[in-house]
């Protein structure tokens, strides 16, 4: 509103200014036409006159852009900014949060996400790996050596929905340290009554049986598979350059064996699921 009344205001004086040269154009020819003391005098006058108008005219807009200037300064000066405002929200923020932790107190803005299911768990652990070799004696079967496989083979209770899942989720070999073909039955035996080759959908034909350590080394070498299971921490060293992720089922706290080892108490523990007797 001001900028207005501003505007017209020169306007105005523009006008007047026009009008103004215009009558001392007539003045002074009139005075070149008239020369004597009493017509200077009164010229003389008259500007003096128009002058003193043109200071009174334009002293009040000049004022008035001052007074308005100084009515606006503080305010801009005074007002505080968008930028300060949101700073000023965050630090209290930040300083809130920091004080909710520092009294142990947990703050949620969005709800849990989502529990994965068994099949996105597994998923998600292979890290895109397609191809897995898992040792049988102790990782999948309760038995520990081959010498107890001359006499039973029992599949690890805790350890079937994992690997009924690893079994549908890639190509899955199992391998065993057998003494003796009767061995060779049992373990047969003890995944078929679990459903791994019909509900899994494993092939038979991929567990695979051999007589000493370097043997399942050996299978492991020429399968090239992209994650390999074993107990063994001397197996796992051996192949540690050669396949790019390992899983060694051994107790808590032993130290890694390389970068590219992951360890775990037992398989179904490494894939999310609880260790047998826990709560």
């Amino acid at each position: 509103m001001g900028d207005s009344i501003a505007e017209e205001l020169v306007q105005l004086l523009r006008g007047f200014s026009t009008s103004l040269t215009l009558k001392l154009s007539h003045l002074i020819a009139f005075f070149l036409r008239y020369k004597n003391a009493s017509s200077a005098g009164a010229i003389a006058g008259f500007a003096i006159a128009l002058l003193c108008t043109w200071k009174y005219l334009k002293t009040p807009s000049r004022q008035r852009n001052k007074a308005n200037d100084k009515r606006d300064a503080p305010s801009s000066s005074n007002a505080p900014s968008a930028d300060s405002i949101a700073e000023g929200t965050s630090t209290a923020i930040s300083k809130s949060l920091t004080q909710a932790v520092q009294r142990g107190v947990v703050i949620r803005d969005s709800p849990p996400p989502t529990q994965l299911t068994l099949s996105q768990m597994v998923r998600r652990q292979l890290q895109g790996g397609r191809k897995m070799t898992c040792q049988l004696v102790g990782v999948i079967l309760e038995e520990t050596s081959s010498e107890e496989l001359k006499k039973h083979a029992v599949v690890r209770p805790a350890v079937v929905d994992v690997l009924l899942e690893v079994a549908r989720s890639c190509d899955l070999y199992l391998i065993a340290r057998v003494l003796d073909d009767e061995s060779e039955a049992l373990v047969l035996a003890a995944l078929d009554a679990i459903g791994v080759f019909t509900v899994g959908g494993l092939n038979p034909n991929k567990v695979l049986f051999c007589s000493t350590e370097a043997g399942r080394t050996s299978f492991v070498r020429q399968l090239e598979p992209d994650w390999h299971v074993d107990m063994s921490s001397e197996t796992i060293s051996q192949l540690a350059r050669f396949i790019r992720h390992q899983l060694h089922i051994a107790p808590a706290g032993r130290a890694p064996i390389a970068t590219n080892v992951f360890g775990a108490e037992s398989l179904e523990s490494y894939f999310g699921l609880p260790a047998a007797g826990s709560v």
